[in-house]
């Protein structure tokens, strides 16, 4: 009989682990799965082979999970990923498995939107699961010319809630801040990390909690550094080379309130008409009367809104953070401005 499972009704904690083909993905996983960490953790590889674990690890292995000496499990899932999802939950429950968190690896070519969106579409794996984070895997060598080849990169970039910078050992000081400078525009919330060989840092990578609703995301950002800034256009020089990439993020900010029909209306026009190219938004507002914030995130056309935090003797001031392709800056500028309240 497995070991039993922490706090059983608690929300299962999941990270989605992408990149492109060759970043170091796979190397990264092995390196989660054979450190001594005190996680359980169930790896699913979504529509992929299974992890080459060192059979020495291992305590056994049948066809459809392995299970490692350090408590780990590794799954192949194949098809539909929310049934396997409760599959793996009701097993949990019934104490066949024991795990306390699931990391999900995606292939090399994937955008990992579906995947995430899996758990704001399905009501029982919203209940069963937490979605913690997305951490994308960055080649330091390769990246620069696969992002201009290849959209799926930026949009595993995009999503992201870490990125991690692997084989940036003997790249030139100046290229290295060329690609850093690039990603940051692409997705300026994502705190990004080089990948050092003996070191795994899980305060980094676990507990993330960036799909929950609260206002952690939105810190204050220097006048001297502004890292909200919309996708290059067409021709514009960009860490010494020319870029024009597709996805890049906005800030839309009001010191004050914002008039909560007028912002529903906005916000449900934006899902509306760019729905399909919005990776990855959300907002803090304040609302007149109201003592709380207005906290709203989502994925493409899924959204949930709730009150958070009160303001307090904090200063009140709206904040909405979009990251999207071919964000229409001076269009979301103004419909914004109209749903400010001036003092």
């Amino acid at each position: 009989m497995s070991a039993p499972n922490p706090s059983p009704r608690l929300p299962i904690p999941v990270t989605v682990l992408t990149g492109f083909l060759g970043a170091g993905k796979t190397t990264l996983l092995n390196r989660i799965l054979t450190t001594a960490h005190g996680h359980r953790i169930a790896v699913i590889e979504n529509e992929f082979g299974p992890v080459n674990i060192d059979s020495e690890l291992l305590v056994q292995q049948s066809a459809e999970v392995v299970e490692m000496t350090n408590g780990c499990l590794c799954c192949t899932v194949r098809g539909d990923l929310a049934k396997n999802l409760l599959d793996l939950k009701s097993r949990r429950d019934a104490g066949e498995l024991a795990f306390d968190r699931i990391v999900i690896e995606t292939t090399g070519l994937a955008d990992p939107g579906p995947v995430i969106q899996t758990f704001f579409a399905e009501p029982e794996l919203a209940e069963a699961y937490l979605l913690d984070a997305v951490l994308t895997v960055v080649d330091a060598v390769h990246a620069p010319r696969q992002l201009d080849e290849h959209p799926v990169l930026l949009k595993q970039i995009g999503f992201a809630d870490r990125l991690l910078v692997s084989k940036s050992e003997g790249i030139a000081a100046d290229a290295l801040g060329a690609l850093l400078n690039r990603l940051t525009r692409i997705n300026p919330r994502a705190p990004i990390r080089p990948l050092v060989a003996g070191e795994l840092d899980f305060g980094f990578l676990l507990d993330i909690r960036g799909f929950n609703l609260n206002e952690s995301l939105l810190a204050d950002e220097t006048a001297a550094t502004p890292r909200f800034r919309p996708a290059a256009k067409p021709g514009t020089i960009f860490g010494g080379a020319a870029h024009n990439d597709e996805i890049g993020s906005l800030l839309l900010e009001h010191l004050g309130d914002v008039d909560l029909e007028r912002i529903g209306t906005f916000v449900q026009g934006l899902l509306d008409r760019h729905g399909d190219d919005l990776l990855r938004y959300k907002g803090v507002l304040a609302i007149p009367d109201q003592e709380s914030r207005l906290v709203f995130q989502g994925v493409h056309r899924l959204a949930g809104f709730d009150y958070g935090a009160a303001w307090n003797d904090d200063i009140r001031r709206s904040r909405i953070v979009v990251i999207g392709r071919r964000l229409q800056e001076d269009e979301l500028r103004a419909g914004f401005a109209e749903c400010v309240i001036n003092a």
